[in-house]
């Protein structure tokens, strides 16, 4: 099962003729569907910390989803919207460089306002399409997304609710949903960002995973009856155990114009344009790196498929000169943000079973 295969499934569930229901779903009960979306919350939490999350403990396990590569928000939810892998919607990562730009970076959850959303993620949303076949599909989140270019890229199409309290969260889905048919899609970072700063399993983290589970608890006493709640992610997270700074003590910068991805998953372009550039590279950073980091050069990376089996004009030329993939605890920081980066606990975006495997749980309120 596949990150991509979630929101057709449901929607299928809801009448949409144009979606597959991929995951073998069913029928929606009462045609009211809500996806609630944890950051950061892999697989791997249910095993180790299930006594934290007893409510989300004690709901249906409809199995492992396999997401898309890299395991960073921006591309995870844009594969989960759209029902398409990275190479076809073209969002390749945290940052990339914007081609003919001049060596400019895009990070894709700030955004920059030269850059025209709908076209540079230019495939339609399940949630477009639903709207235009008569499902009402809301989007609650916190106030700071609702203009972002981000949300205009990747979540087009939902009415959008910003709630930045955790009651205001559940009053704006419980009032989202009494219409039917009717989706909503309920997004909380807590987790992600108290991994990012204190680390899987730190006290800030348990405590971010017991106010998520009282906020599932609190959804399933106020949302509908007969609504089916699902719960997934975006990817899951590792702790930092070694920390390499590109060009510190090494000659990983060498021929290196821009330094893109995130300490996980990066994207490096390239002085040179040129194939034997690329290979070079590729060759110089493997022979550095060994074991601690899969090297690739733009090429390898198409041939792989990591980006999905159909890559476009545009995703390709988004696309690092070389990509490295961080292995174990190992990350790779960026010289230039490396005290930020280096402050991180908690990293993902690599391709590991427990950055690129999360859960998908549901239950139907009775």
């Amino acid at each position: 099962m596949h990150l991509s295969q979630i929101t057709p499934s449901i929607f299928s569930s809801l009448g949409l003729e144009s979606a597959t229901d991929h995951l073998n779903v069913g029928v929606s009960p009462m045609g009211r569907e809500l996806l609630f979306l944890i950051d950061g919350f892999g697989i791997d939490v249910l095993e180790k910390y299930s006594q934290v999350m007893p409510t989300i403990s004690r709901m249906v396990n409809h199995g492992v989803i396999q997401t898309a590569f890299p395991t960073t928000t921006a591309t995870s939810l844009a594969t989960l919207t759209t029902g398409a892998m990275p190479g076809s919607h073209g969002m390749l990562g945290y940052t990339v460089r914007v081609p003919r730009s001049g060596g400019r970076l895009l990070n894709a959850l700030k955004w920059d306002e030269r850059v025209d959303p709908e076209n540079w993620q230019p495939v339609q949303t399940l949630f477009q399409r639903a709207s235009l076949a008569g499902i009402n599909v809301t989007h609650v989140a916190a106030k700071r997304y609702e203009n972002s270019g981000f949300t205009r890229a990747v979540f087009r199409g939902a009415q959008y609710k910003g709630a930045n309290l955790v009651t205001d969260l559940v009053s704006e889905t419980r009032d989202a949903l009494q219409k039917t048919p009717s989706f909503v899609y309920l997004y909380v970072n807590d987790l992600d960002s108290a991994g990012h700063n204190d680390g899987v399993g730190s006290e800030k983290w348990l405590s971010a995973l017991a106010m998520i589970d009282q906020l599932t608890q609190n959804l399933m006493k106020e949302v509908p009856k007969g609504t089916r709640i699902w719960i997934t992610s975006d990817h899951g997270m590792v702790n930092v155990q070694e920390k390499i700074i590109i060009g510190q003590d090494n000659l990983l910068l060498t021929g290196v114009s821009v330094v893109a991805g995130e300490p996980r998953a990066r994207h490096i372009y390239l002085e040179s344009e040129s194939k034997n550039a690329r290979a070079d590279a590729a060759s110089l950073w493997n022979e550095f790196l060994n074991e601690k980091a899969l090297v690739l050069t733009r090429e390898d990376a198409i041939a792989r498929g990591i980006f999905g089996d159909e890559v476009s004009q545009d995703a390709a030329d988004r696309m690092g000169d070389v990509i490295a993939i961080a292995r174990g605890g190992v990350v790779l920081l960026d010289p230039e943000r490396a005290d930020k980066e280096g402050a991180m606990v908690g990293h993902h975006g690599g391709d590991s079973q427990i950055e690129s495997q999360v859960g998908l749980f549901t239950t139907t309120l009775s």
